[in-house]
């Protein structure tokens, strides 16, 4: 274990989850000071921010190597997909987050299908295709409604749920005759579309050591009632009753533990977070999809109900010193909104200026899509602006003080989904919002 107040830690991004990780990080025991690339609007003092991309590989390992970081926490897929850990490490600068062999689970969802398959690990049946007319076909001799997936990363823009004929035709012709997703799309994985509710299942996994996060259910359809198309995520809330303990220890066992396991022998050497997007369907629990980090807005309320010290925690999952930390979660309930800009998904407003100055005090703002201007005022700059949270000993009752402060929160086009949580609190007969 390092001494007390001895890490220079690094994070690696600029969005909300990042905006978490720091926040998070600067509080533990083990930490000196804490630097951010790129950070955004609300990253400035006590963090020292940096202005060099995620996707900077050469970047980020210089400004590392500079700063004499001592540890890295990498918040995006990208990164973590061009080999960042890699690179750091051949620095001898540790960091938190699979290598980018690991991160192939998430940067091809055909690899991970095919691990999955391969381990018999619950999952939606499918088929792979590279040329268009052989997929057409498929989905023209097959029934409805029915997941396509572009293989590589496409920044959450790569999945399509086609209800009907005309969407499916419509998302191969522009993944592989149109190019739209790039090298990305050039192959499509075309799934059965589960049916049953979704959670978010969150291992931090050491080799064949692992633990399992809090729970929680994301939102990602634009509009209330999980209407629209998706997005990177309107809201969340943890823990998710749905996943009862019962179904944990389902789930635990038929997918986690055999995820681990699979990730092991096929010689991953898995060190990060593995983020099991599952769905729970009236024939068990299946895998929907496999990322290698953790999710957003997901992190903003699942990590803050650690009473475990999170940089203890990363540290030792990277030292394969896992299974030495006891995992201590707090009696409580979080749930976060997001407030996003006017037009998000599509095209987005920037520029706007945010009125923070009246938020109440028990409910924490995290920043994800803001930036300083010259004036030095704090502006829209993201899709996803704000992620606003609140913790508390009821999901009523955190679901009050965000959606109060998110009241108290002002710019111009601000858009919110006001029924986050409602699942749960109408299975608890609670009102919402």
């Amino acid at each position: 274990m390092a001494p007390e107040k001895s890490l220079r830690v690094l994070v690696v991004g600029g969005g909300g989850r990042e905006h978490t990780l720091a926040d998070l990080c600067s509080r533990s025991p083990l930490c000196r000071e804490v630097h951010i690339a790129p950070g955004n609007g609300g990253t400035g003092e006590p963090f020292h921010r940096h202005a060099v991309a995620a996707d900077d590989i050469d970047g980020l390992v210089h400004l590392a190597d500079t700063q004499k970081i001592d540890f890295v926490v990498i918040g995006p897929e990208v990164p973590l997909s061009l080999g960042l850990v890699d690179r750091l490490a051949e620095k001898g600068i540790p960091a938190y987050g699979p290598t980018a062999k690991g991160a192939r689970l998430e940067a091809s969802k055909i690899f991970t299908k095919e691990i999955l398959e391969k381990h018999r690990i619950p999952t939606a049946a499918s088929a792979t295709f590279t040329e268009a007319e052989a997929a057409l076909h498929y989905v023209r001799e097959g029934s409805f409604p029915v997941v396509i997936k572009a293989d590589g990363l496409a920044a959450g823009k790569g999945v399509t749920v086609a209800t009907s004929l005309e969407e499916a035709e419509k998302a191969i012709k522009e993944s592989l005759v149109d190019g739209v997703f790039g090298p990305s799309g050039e192959e499509l994985l075309i799934e059965e579309c589960l049916i049953g509710e979704e959670a978010s299942i969150h291992l931090i996994v050491s080799g064949e050591d692992y633990v399992i996060l809090p729970t929680s259910q994301d939102h990602k359809r634009i509009g209330e009632g999980d209407t629209g198309p998706n997005t990177g995520g309107m809201g969340a809330y943890s823990p998710a009753e749905l996943v009862s303990p019962e179904i944990l220890q389902e789930v635990d066992e038929l997918i986690c533990r055999p995820s681990v396991q699979a990730l092991a022998a096929e010689g991953l050497e898995f060190k990060g977070t593995l983020y099991i997007g599952i769905m729970l369907t009236a024939q068990g629990p299946k895998v929907l999809e496999f990322n290698v980090r953790f999710g957003d807005p997901e992190t903003q309320i699942i990590l803050p109900r650690l009473e475990t010290d999170l940089l203890t925690l990363l540290v030792a999952c990277q030292q394969g010193r896992l299974a030495e930390v006891p995992l201590r979660v707090k009696d409580n309930t979080s749930l976060c909104v997001v407030l996003a800009a006017e037009g998000y998904p599509g095209s987005y407003r920037k520029g706007d200026p945010i009125d923070l100055s009246q938020v109440p005090t028990g409910v924490t703002v995290y920043h994800a899509g803001t930036k300083e201007n010259d004036e030095g005022q704090i502006v829209t700059a993201g899709g996803r602006v704000l992620g606003v949270c609140a913790e508390a000993e009821t999901l009523e009752e955190a679901s009050r003080k965000a959606y109060a402060a998110c009241d108290q929160i002002h710019f111009s086009g601000k858009t919110l989904r006001r029924d986050i949580g409602a699942k749960q609190l109408r299975r608890q007969g609670s009102p919402i919002g």
